[in-house]
């Protein structure tokens, strides 16, 4: 993210002035890029529509820029790698003190679902946003990058074709005086078995309000929504809030699950890894329906030389995953935890459905998916789920309207 200039008081909201080209020349930069490269058959990577500018990358980001009039315009969107919504906490709302003609009817939705890594305004000469620390990334330089200066934009272009056609293409496109002549001259020297779609190209050129008598396109003032659903904790800190109830715990009376062969190929596959050769092994797992995970014991299964690399490891996921299927009940439901400790003739096990156990680490970072958890709790009876389930609900994030 460029260095904020300085800050101001909005609607009793600290902001930060964004430093961003004007907004007409973000909007040529982007407009040039999509129709370069729809001419490259690539439309979707940059493009133009009757809402705006968009942006999509392969792994999921996107951006969108649009103009609303002379001095309006509005730039957000979401990273993958770098989201100020993910990384702050507390909770960081991206909307709070923004003004009323955002099309909030496109925002409020994303924000609810944690898909806004940035919100940046542009109004009365100024580009603003919702105020978070210094230096903390946001997205919005990884997705706009190419548009913050002349240069990003004309090495863009440079990657296609020669430097000074690329300095001549964007320097029509700012005149507003774009010709095919622009792309051939920049494409022409690309060797693929395709030749590049000046037709596409100049269609591009034309919904960008880059071609003589053509426009941009404009979105209309959107209306602040009377009331909408804001977080009040981030993504990790809901986690958190449910990890520390499950360590605090304590464990529901249920029956003993059956005796199962199962649980004696276990065994037995673990005394056979003993790493002392002694038969005392242990095993510290948990699972879900979807996911699995080990820790180190005291002695930890051994892996051997022969054996193909994560062998044991895909082994023992099949064993506890077959016991746990083995020792399910529809009522009782699934223990999330297992510990396994075997000597050479005995073993001791413990097994936790309800709670965190001390003995499972916790990094404060990392732990059961809240939705692979919610699924689990929904296959018991409601009595055989414990206090902390209700913390589930997503409704627990945000503000009570």
């Amino acid at each position: 993210m460029p260095a904020d200039r300085r800050s101001i008081w909005h609607s009793g909201r600290m902001l930060s002035n964004v430093d961003l080209p004007a907004p007409g020349l973000l909007w040529t930069r982007w407009a040039t890029l999509s129709a370069t490269y729809a001419a490259l058959g690539r439309p979707g990577t940059w493009s133009i529509d009757e809402l705006g500018a968009g942006r999509q990358d392969d792994d999921g980001s996107w951006a969108r820029f649009a103009l609303l009039d002379g001095r309006r315009a509005v730039l957000w969107g979401h990273s993958l790698q770098e989201s100020a919504t993910t990384r702050l906490e507390p909770a960081l709302d991206l909307l709070t003190g923004a003004p009323d003609w955002l099309p909030w009817d496109t925002l409020s939705p994303l924000a609810e679902r944690d898909r806004l890594g940035f919100v940046i305004w542009h109004e009365s000469g100024r580009w603003s946003r919702v105020r978070y620390p210094a230096g903390l990334p946001d997205g919005m330089t990884e997705m706009a990058g190419p548009l913050l200066t002349a240069e990003s934009t004309i090495v863009a272009l440079s990657r296609y074709g020669p430097r000074q056609a690329a300095e001549q293409l964007l320097a029509a496109a700012v005149r507003a005086d774009l010709t095919g002549a622009h792309f051939t001259d920049l494409l022409t020297e690309i060797l693929t078995d395709t030749p590049p779609d000046i037709g596409a190209a100049l269609d591009g050129a034309r919904r960008g309000g880059l071609l003589p008598g053509s426009a941009a396109p404009r979105i209309r003032p959107g209306r602040r929504p009377p009331m909408r659903r804001v977080r009040q904790l981030s993504q990790g800190e809901h986690d958190r809030l449910v990890w520390a109830a499950m360590r605090d715990s304590p464990e529901l009376s249920r029956p003993a699950p059956p005796t199962t062969a199962e649980l004696d190929t276990l065994v037995g596959w673990l005394q056979d890894r003993s790493p002392d050769g002694d038969g005392r092994c242990s095993l510290l797992a948990y699972a879900d329906a979807t996911s699995f995970s080990a820790q180190p014991g005291d002695r930890p299964p051994a892996d051997r030389l022969d054996e193909e690399r994560y062998a044991a490891f895909r082994r023992l996921t099949e064993l506890v995953r077959a016991l746990r299927r083995a020792e399910s009940d529809p009522r009782y439901g699934r223990w999330l935890f297992l510990r396994v400790e075997t000597s050479a003739t005995g073993v001791n096990i413990e097994r936790r459905y309800d709670s965190w156990p001390v003995w499972w680490h916790d990094d404060g970072v990392s732990g059961p998916w809240r939705t692979n958890l919610q699924e689990e709790m929904d296959g018991r009876l409601p009595a055989y789920r414990p206090a902390w389930a209700t913390l589930l609900d997503p409704e627990v994030a945000f503000r009570p309207l």
